[in-house]
């Protein structure tokens, strides 16, 4: 993809923050170009319509021209945020690995560890949906969907999948959710393992 080497100065217009993309017209005139969310760096806080922003502009595949490594205009250009040690996505393996061993070892039932496991491919592919429709313009997920998918167990997948497609990490209100859920499912994990509960339920189904 082509683009220009120097930044430009514009405000943001026609924002649509349930999808997460706008357009950006250059201060002085000149042709409006596309803007998404995913084209500010992590940690950013959310765009907002009259924004003043910087950004390099350049064509996506299509000939269309869009912002690149846009930064609000308060934001320092020297000072890049650093990286969280560990990221989304480790987390989500680390997490998934960690209930496969247990229950190797005996210490979590097998149908525990399974339902992690394969809800967690569920809620990774809804997310993967999700990112798809938000670029097409189509049916999106609701959001209530992917909660649900997530406090019952697929929140490894969403986590991965979050990362994979940065989808859903800068929506704030979402995330604060989304932390919930995960700890909801964990003081139920808990609870269902130290009762006793789950491993009642495992022998049964397999009864």
């Amino acid at each position: 993809m082509g683009g220009g080497s120097v930044r430009l100065a514009g405000r943001i217009t026609d924002w649509n923050d349930e999808k997460g993309f706008g357009f950006v017209v250059p201060n002085g005139g000149g042709e409006r170009a596309f803007v998404h969310v995913s084209a500010f760096r992590r940690g950013s806080r959310r765009p907002m319509p009259g924004d003043l922003i910087s950004y390099l502009p350049g064509m996506d595949s299509k000939g269309r021209l869009q912002a690149r490594e846009a930064r609000h205009a308060a934001q320092p250009i020297a000072k890049e945020l650093r990286p969280s040690r560990l990221s989304r996505r480790s987390i989500g393996v680390v997490a998934l690995i960690a209930a496969v061993g247990a229950a190797v070892i005996g210490l979590l039932p097998v149908a525990v560890a399974g339902a992690y496991v394969t809800l967690s491919m569920i809620s990774y592919l809804m997310y993967l949906s999700d990112k798809v429709a938000a670029g097409r313009g189509s049916r999106r997920t609701p959001e209530s969907s992917l909660h649900l998918a997530d406090v019952l167990g697929g929140w490894p997948g969403a986590l991965i999948a979050q990362q994979q497609f940065r989808h859903k990490t800068i929506k704030q209100p979402f995330q604060t959710v989304f932390l919930a859920t995960i700890a909801v499912n964990l003081v139920a994990a808990w609870w269902l393992v130290s009762s006793g509960l789950a491993a009642r339920l495992s022998q049964s189904l397999s009864g």
